[in-house]
């Protein structure tokens, strides 16, 4: 059995990942840190856990807690592990981080968009992007995975076969995304109580979004150049789902024709007909939030505009499962050498 702990376990990440880990046949919970309820029950704070799960919420005692297990979920804000991580640590057990802390390789880019200090850049190289889809083989060797943002799983996966295959001009690329109300945390702000969001939707981070370089610098590795697009979130009022309407301009053939519908659904196909958690939908069938809600499942299709010379590519996941705390535990199965799906395979929620 896989011993795990989570630190920051009563986030909705956090959740998540108890929800998901307490159905896993291979693990078993051995720590759940949290600083603002320590001492108080679990199921206590969430209450569908009433009888499920045991114990009493700890501190978060990262050196403790690495004695005691073999890997550390890190549901916590910006800054915390990055100021925390040690060498000694990652000699102990094998970390998962759910922040941005080890997304980057570039400590720059990581203070410029999330105005903190990197603590402990040293780490930043070593650090695996978890995206399992396009880096399996590396998650397997990590220590320490980085795990993607929700907004990101979803953008980059969309449109990353195109990029990959030369078939957009990935600098014209403009990311329009809509994010349930979990994705903005359990916190209490002013901006998402149920007053603010009912009946509402509305733009945040126009051109500053944090999640803009990351989805750059993962399509970047796949043009082989750097590149750079527009990303545009937005807040809606349910609780889960990301859903991202992406436009491209198309490159077109040396004749001046554009790639037919058949040949990008081929190209699909090769990256994620073998993916379990990627479906690619039918022609004319298009993704929505509720058919991947509660699920590990990345909904993913197009539609070529041969007036404009343009794809629109649509994704659709669950935020806190594909988006967190299901990749997070796909990594985990990965860096075990555990079946991929274990623990996942969790049909989507219907009404």
């Amino acid at each position: 059995m896989v011993k795990a702990g989570i630190i920051g376990a009563t986030g909705y990440a956090g959740a998540e990942l108890v929800r998901i880990l307490t159905g896993h046949k291979e693990v078993e919970i051995k720590w759940l840190g949290s600083r603002s309820y320590i001492d108080k029950k679990y199921a206590s704070v969430y209450q569908n856990m009433f009888e499920l799960v045991e114990g009493n919420c700890l501190d978060d005692n990262i050196g403790e807690l690495a004695d005691k297990v073999d890997v550390v979920f890190t549901a916590t804000p910006q800054g915390y592990l990055a100021s925390v991580m040690k060498e000694e640590y990652l000699e102990k057990a094998k970390f998962i981080d759910l922040s941005a802390d080890f997304r980057f390789k570039d400590a720059d880019v990581y203070e410029h968009w999330y105005q903190i200090e990197h603590k402990s850049p040293q780490f930043m190289e070593e650090a695996v992007y978890g995206l399992c889809e396009l880096n399996r083989e590396k998650v397997k060797q990590a220590r320490l995975v980085a795990n993607p943002g929700c907004y990101t799983t979803c953008s980059i996966l969309a449109a990353y076969p195109l990029v990959k295959e030369g078939l957009i001009d990935p600098d014209t690329l403009i990311v329009d995304a809509k994010s349930g109300t979990s994705g903005a945390g359990r916190g209490a702000k002013v901006n998402n109580l149920f007053c603010e969001v009912n009946e509402n939707i509305k733009a945040y981070g126009i051109t500053t979004h944090r999640h803009t370089p990351e989805i750059e610098e993962q399509l970047g590795y796949a043009a082989g150049r750097r590149i750079t697009i527009n990303f545009t979130p937005h807040l809606v009022p349910m609780n889960r789902g990301i859903l991202a309407t992406e436009y491209a301009s198309l490159i077109r053939k040396p004749d001046g024709s554009l790639p037919t519908e058949e040949e990008i659904r081929s190209v699909y196909q090769k990256y994620f007909a073998q993916e379990k958690f990627v479906r690619v939908l039918h022609p004319g069938v298009f993704p929505e939030t509720k058919w991947v809600e509660g699920s590990n499942y990345v909904d993913v299709n197009f539609q070529i505009d041969t007036r404009t010379g343009r794809v629109i590519m649509i994704g659709a996941l669950d935020n806190l499962v594909k988006g967190a705390a299901g990749q997070a535990v796909q990594n985990m199965n990965l860096m075990f050498g555990l079946p991929e799906a274990e623990g996942l395979q969790l049909v989507p929620l219907f009404p």
